[in-house]
């Protein structure tokens, strides 16, 4: 029977790097490299503006407060992405921007559980982080080019990239596509 540990990915991403100091090339799968550890550890700085956004739960770094409190300022700092796509709620082709579901995870050392991803009036879904790629589901704060308002679906919106692929276009995306959030508790 073979066991496994939680420390085998840690261990597995010591051993590649000393054998990457000692010139040994080795690749270590994408996927592990990429997820094994956060974009950055860093605490986060406390907003400076109205907060748009508060992630609370199973969190590996916050801010001062014990949470993730992001006004635009801080969610703009982070790395963004954007896309053009239609949507089943609005006309013709639309472009959104802002940052990836997954970029944020990573910032905020999220590694597994569930989101519960809420809207102002108290909508909200549950993703399985394992769900959660990059490419796939983006927290648009700009449509348009113009910062989202809470009558046009905002400030945040979680929208895919409906038209990329099949993937994207079905119920369960659609229902994951939540407008006017305005927290995300990370649940074991």
């Amino acid at each position: 029977m073979r066991s496994t540990s939680k420390t085998a990915p840690a261990a597995l991403i010591l051993s590649l790097s000393l054998l990457a100091l000692v010139g040994v090339g080795v690749h270590a799968p994408r996927a592990l490299a990429e997820s094994a550890l956060p974009v950055s550890a860093a605490p986060l700085e406390t907003p400076k503006g109205p907060v748009l956004l508060t992630v609370t739960g199973k969190l590996g770094v916050t801010d001062a407060g014990g949470a993730a409190n992001f006004d635009a300022a801080m969610l703009a700092a982070l790395p963004r992405t954007s896309f053009e796509t239609t949507t089943i709620w609005t006309h013709g082709v639309q472009s959104f921007s802002g940052v990836e579901l997954r970029t944020l995870l990573d910032r905020l050392g999220i590694t597994d559980g569930t989101l519960k991803i809420t809207a102002i009036n108290d909508y909200s879904v549950q993703i399985p982080v394992s769900e959660i790629t990059a490419g796939g589901a983006l927290l648009a704060d700009m449509r348009d080019g113009k910062p989202m308002t809470v009558r046009n679906k905002g400030p945040l919106w979680l929208v895919y990239p409906y038209d990329s692929a099949p993937e994207f276009r079905n119920e369960i995306a659609y229902s994951r596509s939540v407008w006017q959030i305005d927290r995300i508790e990370a649940l074991p």
